[in-house]
């Protein structure tokens, strides 16, 4: 007996996405953010900014990401097989998800220190902390640029993820620079301090963000922007369709939706239920653009239902 094959090339959407722009962004923001990263932090141990040191560690988180990204970029492009039968996307999500709780672990640790130095203060150098964060502002703009160049190309959450990183670097060079010239204005280092806790509120919120997206799409939750009120009440409306249940709607990746459910009919005599099945495929790829609709139809008769 002769077993026919499972052709896994053949799908109605593609489970993998080539991403050559987001690649050769990400590892342009790896090169210049690894580099700052480092200047940063001999700036900040140098200079003894807690600022610079807190927003050094930021940017080496950001460095971390970023790597995750384009891992998740290189498998993303991978198509299914026998073993990952929806392909590899789903890695930019892990990637995503552990690219936030480091961000929010890495703030927590960088408030302790901030406590501990309220209780014992540092010398801070002015020069050095101001050259820095503005060395740091500039990068921090034009990397931002290059990844909202990346984003109108191709649509990335982990790019997506790294733009709000960076725009919180911006912030924060900011921040810093403001610090420094309040410092050098009143010699009073706990201007440093307050400013290095800011930055932490700003990284624990962004990963808490990130996180928060990339868990619920793990947890394959319903997606935030789709009402399944409505889209229940949708499929009801259709001719012929007299109920729906085992209904379940979710995320694989951030853009790749999928949705199955079953269908009882009104009648079952005479009815086409490939005609069924594709008014239905139809009205949620043009009315909430869900591509991928398993449906199943059930008659009560044959099919128990208990």
């Amino acid at each position: 007996m002769n077993k026919k094959k499972i052709d896994f090339k053949y799908h109605h959407i593609k489970h993998y996405k080539y991403q050559a722009q987001s690649k050769k962004t990400l590892t342009t923001s790896i090169l210049l953010t690894l580099f700052f990263a480092l200047v940063e932090l001999f700036g900040g141990i140098f200079s003894g900014s807690l600022a610079l040191i807190s927003d050094s560690f930021h940017m080496f988180s950001d460095v971390v990401a970023l790597l995750f990204s384009i891992i998740a970029v290189f498998y993303s492009a991978k198509k299914p097989n026998k073993n990952f039968t929806y392909g590899f996307l789903r890695i930019e999500i892990i990637s995503a998800f552990i690219n936030g709780l480091a961000l929010m672990i890495i703030s927590v640790g960088i408030v302790i220190e901030a406590v501990k130095r309220l209780f014992n203060p540092e010398h801070v150098d002015f020069f050095t902390m101001f050259t820095i964060a503005v060395i740091g502002l500039l990068v921090n703009i034009i990397l931002m640029f290059v990844l909202m160049r990346s984003l109108k190309k191709e649509n990335n959450l982990n790019v997506k993820s790294a733009l709000w990183h960076f725009l919180g670097d911006t912030l924060n060079s900011v921040g810093v620079i403001i610090a420094a010239i309040i410092l050098k204005l009143t010699n009073l280092v706990i201007f440093d301090i307050i400013i290095s806790v800011i930055i932490s509120v700003v990284i624990f919120t962004g990963g808490l963000k990130i996180a928060k997206e990339a868990f619920f799409i793990l947890m394959e939750a319903v997606p935030s922007d789709l009402d399944i009120d409505e889209i229940y009440a949708k499929i009801l409306t259709i001719d012929k369709i007299k109920d729906i249940h085992e209904f379940h709607l979710w995320n694989i990746s951030e853009e790749n939706i999928s949705i199955s459910f079953h269908i009882l009919l009104d009648e079952y005599d005479g009815v086409n239920d490939y005609e069924i099945v594709n008014d239905v495929v139809k009205l949620l790829k043009n009315e909430y653009g869900i591509e991928h609709v398993t449906v199943q139809i059930e008659n009560p008769e044959i099919n128990p239902h208990l």
